[in-house]
């Protein structure tokens, strides 16, 4: 895991640090393990783990005036320092609106200011210490420097309402450690703290006027190619490009022996047409995608390394694999295609390393990992395309807040051709037409009272999930499991929530779906970490800012017609010379996908009732075991329950056992200190009981 930390302490404290470290309450002096130092007193800044050396630039204005960038970054040295400068008078956004994925760091006399992203997937953390601020990259890092405990009540909101930003609100796993939301930037001015926004949101009160859907699609186009072509221009060191000899091996035998991806670039070709625009976007644009092995080229000569995933335990992917096979017919293409069985399965390996924080994607780990295991050194994803691109349900409100009525037309025509049904117009539009007249704070009210009673509706079909989703706010799919007081607990957050909302002058569609894109993003820095290849690193730039800002332009018509994901990549593509795609490109299946979560749970049923057996979650009175052993051998023997509800919560005691199994911290300096939590889970209080 690479982070990035830093300090910024009071006036009266600055004395007491200094270049090698920062001296704590007790005053002994502590510094991250494995860190660089990149600016020293009085508010140092470490770059910590295996940073390669072109991710980490610092540019000088003078002794007092600096800017890091950690990660890909498109702007050259003196864009660097022309955004320092427009940073010095308080302008932020700047900061933000180069291409590629990376954080950014400035110093200007005694303020330091550090830039989160608007999707997420960059996360920035602070907490109290010694009299100032400690901030990173990471939050585990922090809960080991101020020694913190679980909250407990973060983790509830996580199982009941993990699409609910007012559930989640800026809290963490570890108490004390808190998060900046998405589009902010923390200000720290000799210790003291700000949270200040650097992007516009959507409001009721002024209503957009309507986008040109041409040149929106034309500017999404503009920014994804910007983000491709950064990350090949950019120089990449990957050490160790021959790790010695083995007999009978060349080196890319011999690295895929040792768990190293193969140095260049390289792309997913399966999993639906985001990541397969990216491959070919890399394979056509200038740069160097090629397949350097050691110190020469082999027969991939200077292609793009394209992976296909062939899963033999699971049916029902032939078509897309027959589309990826079309799509690797491109000389400009060197495929590969990976072929994984049951022990590729969601759950059939629960080992894995500890990440900073829980997420649903550490039960299908290893899947990913075998697949990235045959990736290059810079693996292009397509995460992120469905909840940038796609409409949220909640959207359809949006148009109807807007007056354009008619735009309704298309989605709803493809929901009645679903399901066969002419009362699905009228429901669709009596449901949308509700959530656009409910306040926000009304749409908390609803979700607490929801909650308090336990009323979990499960969608049976298309129009029912699109029904569920026009609401401001409902329960997640674990929520059904939870015990009452973890569920209440949620519900008094919610409530005090809602009252402090106000008017709540926000567009519906517009938070939902940024809400989704938040929660992707923080399941894929998860996911990133726990499937991590040694000197690989994965690329999602759907989730740059540059190309967040430019899908978010796109007009709600565009957005909601039935198709549009697939007709804007189908436009990025044509403006890169790309025209001849294969017959249903565009049209992937999530059946297969639950097919494997469903195949997972029946072959590791036993294994998951041992987890459960003695589950944490229970010591932490969020679930009662045997009804989580109850519904795991419900959903193996094939019932209708929510596998991704199951997901979140086999995650969530994964992690916390991870978690309370780990040696060691992420600071030296003290022999003694402690780790964050401590070596156990004890039976809390509820937030409910007085004196609590």
């Amino acid at each position: 895991m690479r982070w990035l930390v830093g300090w910024s302490s009071t006036a009266a404290g600055a004395a007491g640090i200094g270049t090698a470290g920062a001296v704590g309450h007790d005053g002994e002096t502590v510094h991250p393990v494995g860190s660089h130092l990149l600016w020293g007193d009085p508010d140092p800044l470490w770059a910590v783990g295996d940073w390669r050396p072109d991710e980490v630039r610092v540019v000088h204005a003078d002794a007092q005036h600096r800017i890091a960038v950690l990660g890909i970054c498109g702007a050259t040295d003196e864009e660097l320092r022309r955004g320092l400068f427009t940073a010095r008078g308080g302008a932020l956004r700047h900061l933000t609106t180069w291409p590629g994925s990376y954080t950014a760091v400035v110093q200007a006399g005694r303020r330091i200011t550090v830039c989160g992203d608007l999707a997420g997937a960059r996360p920035v953390f602070y907490t109290p210490w010694a009299g100032g601020t400690a901030y990173a990259t990471a939050a585990l890092p922090l809960a080991d420097l101020v020694e913190a405990n679980l909250d407990f009540t973060h983790l509830a909101a996580l199982l009941a309402a993990p699409d609910v930003p007012a559930a989640l609100r800026d809290t963490t796993p570890y108490d004390g450690v808190r998060r900046i939301p998405p589009g902010h930037a923390l200000v720290l001015r000799a210790g003291a703290r700000e949270i200040a926004g650097y992007e516009p949101v959507a409001s009721l009160a002024v209503a957009a006027p309507p986008a040109d859907a041409d040149h929106a699609v034309d500017a999404v186009r503009d920014a994804l190619v910007e983000a491709v072509r950064t990350r090949l221009a950019a120089p990449r060191h990957v050490p160790d490009l021959d790790p010695g000899p083995v007999p009978g091996m060349g080196p890319a035998e011999r690295r895929a022996a040792r768990g190293m991806p193969v140095p260049g670039i390289g792309a997913d070709l399966s999993g639906g047409p985001a990541s397969g625009t990216l491959a070919l976007l890399a394979a056509g644009l200038p740069g160097r995608p090629g397949t350097l092995l050691g110190h020469g080229t082999t027969g991939a000569g200077e292609r793009l390394l394209a992976v296909t995933f062939n899963d033999l335990a699971v049916t029902g992917r032939e078509a897309e694999l027959q589309r990826a096979g079309v799509l690797a017919a491109d000389p400009r293409l060197h495929h590969v295609v990976v072929t994984g069985g049951e022990e590729t399965l969601p759950y059939a390996d629960l080992d894995g390393p500890l990440t900073d924080e829980p997420g649903p994607s550490l039960v299908v780990a290893a899947r990913h990992r075998a697949r990235l295991a045959a990736g290059s050194a810079d693996h292009f994803t397509g995460h992120g395309a469905r909840q940038v691109l796609d409409a949220h349900p909640a959207r359809l409100a949006d148009l109807l807040v807007d007056r354009r009525r008619r735009h309704l037309v298309r989605p709803v025509a493809a929901l009645a051709r679903a399901d066969g049904s002419v009362l699905v117009p009228a429901r669709v539009y009596g449901a949308a037409r509700r959530l656009a007249r409910t306040p926000y704070r009304a749409g908390l009210e609803v979700l607490a009272e929801r909650l308090m009673r336990r009323r979990f509706d499960e969608p049976k079909g298309a129009v029912d999930a699109s029904l569920a989703a026009l609401a401001w706010a409902r329960p997640g799919p674990a929520a059904r499991w939870l015990t009452g007081e973890a569920l209440a607990e949620v519900s008094v957050l919610l409530q005090a929530a809602a009252d402090r909302s106000g008017t709540g002058a926000l567009r519906p569609g517009d938070y939902r779906a940024r809400a989704a894109l938040a929660r992707h993003a923080a399941d894929l820095r998860v996911l990133e970490q726990a499937a991590e290849i040694r000197s690989q690193r994965l690329h999602a730039p759907f989730l740059d800012n540059q190309v967040v800002r430019a899908c978010r332009d796109l007009p709600e018509a565009l957005r909601v017609r039935p198709g549009a994901r697939a007709a804007i990549l189908r436009t990025v593509l044509e403006g890169a010379g790309v025209t001849d795609l294969p017959a249903g490109w565009g049209t992937p299946s999530h059946a297969s996908t639950t097919a494997a979560a469903r195949a997972g749970l029946r072959a590791a049923a036993d294994p998951l009732m041992d987890l459960f057996a003695t589950p944490l979650l229970a010591d932490a009175g969020l679930v009662e075991a045997r009804v989580v052993r109850k519904a795991v051998r419900s959903a193996a023997a094939g019932e209708p329950l929510p596998l991704d509800g199951l997901a979140d919560l086999i995650s969530l005691e994964l992690w916390l056992r991870r978690l309370l199994s780990r040696r060691g911290t992420c600071w030296t300096g003290t022999p003694t200190r402690s780790r964050a939590v401590p070596s156990g889970i004890q039976p809390r209080r509820s937030a409910l009981t007085p004196g609590a």
